[in-house]
């Protein structure tokens, strides 16, 4: 099975968001990941999604998207031509004897602390995919007390883009 990820322009309404998840969930295709937020333009807004599937459930969402009264547009996006990125936090405890370890990984990862206490640091990482997870793994044994991370965000390179009107 392969990944998708599609964008999706959609008016910016109330109950948009729960109509586009529902379909998938009428349909039992499983959301890998999703993000919303509001495009250029304050009446759009864009909805990444992530999941797996063959060619046939993906030509299946796209249709099943499209009929959708408040979809503008639907794309899957090419992952060869396009920027997808995710934000991590994680809080690790902060301890005197592992302190520049956590250090040395912040700057080989390129995060940055955004939050220093006595007892925790908060990082914060952006990236591809496999470079949150690596980061993970890596603090995983200085203890990490909570983390959230976004789903991806993607965006076409190029003048390709998806457009707001239809």
């Amino acid at each position: 099975m392969d990944q998708y990820v599609i964008g999706v322009i959609v008016a910016n309404v109330s109950g948009v968001l729960s109509r586009v998840s529902g379909m998938f969930t009428r349909r039992g295709f499983n959301i890998d990941s999703l993000t919303v937020g509001e495009t250029e333009s304050s009446g759009f807004s864009r909805i990444t999604i992530a999941f797996h599937g063959d060619d046939d459930i993906k030509e299946r969402i796209l249709q099943q998207l499209q009929k959708l009264h408040d979809v503008r547009e639907v794309e899957v996006l090419d992952s060869k031509d396009t920027v997808i990125r995710e934000l991590l936090l994680i809080k690790v405890r902060n301890r005197t004897e592992i302190r520049q370890d956590i250090m040395t990984a912040v700057e080989i990862f390129r995060s940055k602390i955004v939050d220093y206490s006595p007892t925790a640091l908060v990082c914060e990482l952006t990236g591809e995919t496999s470079k949150i997870d690596a980061f993970i793994e890596l603090l995983k044994p200085f203890g990490i007390m909570e983390m959230c991370r976004t789903g991806i965000v993607a965006i076409e390179r190029g003048e390709n883009c998806l457009k707001t009107v239809k």
